[in-house]
């Protein structure tokens, strides 16, 4: 039983380790922690290898734009405001223009990662793929600007990708966007409740 066990882990440990350092990059997005974002470069690296080998062919491109927005993230988030201070970067609400053009953004990902999947790879789920994709390139750009409700998307997101992984048979993913799903929820909580204070200190 052991030896089964340690020949799992030592099959998998790429994944595993990427779980354990998302877990860790969500709990540093709840607590508006800038070492958020190395962390989720370091998990965004792992599992580009993790879905080029399961065929999830835009979840591993998506990987390659968290690369890049993990760079974005960090700069923005430390040099973002107009002081050039971190905490001068606040939580904010989604206005409507900005609503629909995100709207728009993520309807053309998806119909473009679409075609692609189903036309050029061997993707299994192309539509739900591509769904998951688009939505999280928006969201990870909207946690980049601090918008609140990036965590609405993610909840949708990583609740629909659990069910994916459990398809896959991705199990240290599965366990990871179980807990995935549940901190979103926190994670809009908690920023609600600090979006508050805000509002209370400029009144």
């Amino acid at each position: 039983m052991l030896q089964n066990i340690l020949s799992w882990i030592a099959e998998n440990y790429i994944e595993i380790l990427g779980s354990v350092f998302g877990l860790l990059y969500i709990i540093f997005s709840i607590k508006q922690n800038i070492w958020c974002w190395p962390i989720g470069f370091v998990t965004s690296a792992l599992y580009i290898y993790v879905f080029f080998v399961t065929k999830f062919y835009a979840d591993m491109g998506l990987q390659v734009y968290y690369l890049i927005v993990s760079v974005y993230g960090w700069y923005h988030w430390m040099f973002g405001a107009k002081s050039k201070k971190q905490d001068d970067l606040k939580i904010s609400k989604t206005g409507i223009k900005l609503a629909v053009v995100l709207f728009g953004a993520n309807a053309v990902l998806f119909a473009f990662i679409a075609f692609v999947l189903v036309n050029y790879t061997d993707s299994q789920i192309p539509y739900w793929d591509a769904f998951t994709t688009s939505a999280s390139f928006v969201a990870t750009w909207m946690l980049a600007q601090k918008k609140i409700e990036h965590w609405i998307i993610w909840i949708i997101v990583d609740a629909i990708s659990l069910g994916l992984y459990i398809y896959k048979g991705l199990y240290p993913t599965v366990v990871l966007f179980t807990v995935y799903t549940i901190l979103a929820i926190l994670g809009y909580i908690e920023w609600k409740k600090e979006q508050r204070k805000i509002l209370n200190v400029s009144y």
